[in-house]
């Protein structure tokens, strides 16, 4: 039952944040506005005047998603040498359970399961995703080309078919951690990705 006598005041950064946590762990469809407003201790009408309807609310909290995602994924990038950054950003998934919350544990990647449930016939969502999509593989590239330069990384594939194939890998087990995940056959799944880019 929905509590009663909220303030309409509420902080909307911190109440994004606390929307990307439920929305992750529960997905678009499976979220109802009750949802959020129970989590978020909200009122209803202050969701709607300050997100819109609850599919603007969740593509909000996606690209805050993103955003978050992105700032560290740069911040692990600019570290030498590249291959242990790397290995840490593609064990992401096969650590979920590290990340969880009062609302439940996340589900892969919410740019991954917002494809898998709103893409292709949600024409903004495809935006946002592709858009996430290629700012990760821009970033590897550069990554992987300065790795390249000084000899960490082998150079017998251009850097970006290799960034490429790391988007394939991450979103790939990202898609299989949400039906279940054996972490010892992801590593190993992932050391095997690594080992390949290795010089």
């Amino acid at each position: 039952m929905a509590r009663t006598g909220r303030p309409r005041e509420f902080d909307k950064d911190k109440t994004l944040a606390r929307a990307v946590e439920l929305f992750w762990s529960r997905g678009y469809g499976a979220t109802s506005i009750q949802d959020l407003v129970d989590a978020l201790a909200v009122e209803r009408g202050s969701l709607y005047g300050t997100f819109g309807d609850k599919r603007r609310f969740y593509l909000d909290a996606v690209r805050l998603y993103w955003d978050v995602y992105e700032r560290h994924l740069i911040t692990a990038l600019d570290t030498t040498p590249l291959l242990p950054a790397l290995r840490e950003i593609l064990t992401h998934p096969a650590r979920l359970d590290e990340l969880i919350s009062d609302v439940g544990t996340p589900h892969g990647c919410m740019v991954g399961n917002t494809s898998a449930e709103l893409v292709p016939h949600d024409a903004e969502a495809t935006q946002v995703v592709t858009h996430s999509y290629r700012r990760f593989t821009d970033l590897v590239t550069d990554a992987l080309r300065r790795a390249q330069s000084t000899g960490e990384v082998t150079d017998s594939a251009a850097p970006e078919a290799q960034a490429q194939l790391l988007l394939y890998v991450v979103q790939g087990l990202s898609l299989v951690s949400r039906a279940g995940l054996d972490r010892a056959a992801a590593l190993s799944a992932i050391d095997t990705a690594i080992d390949a880019l290795r010089a």
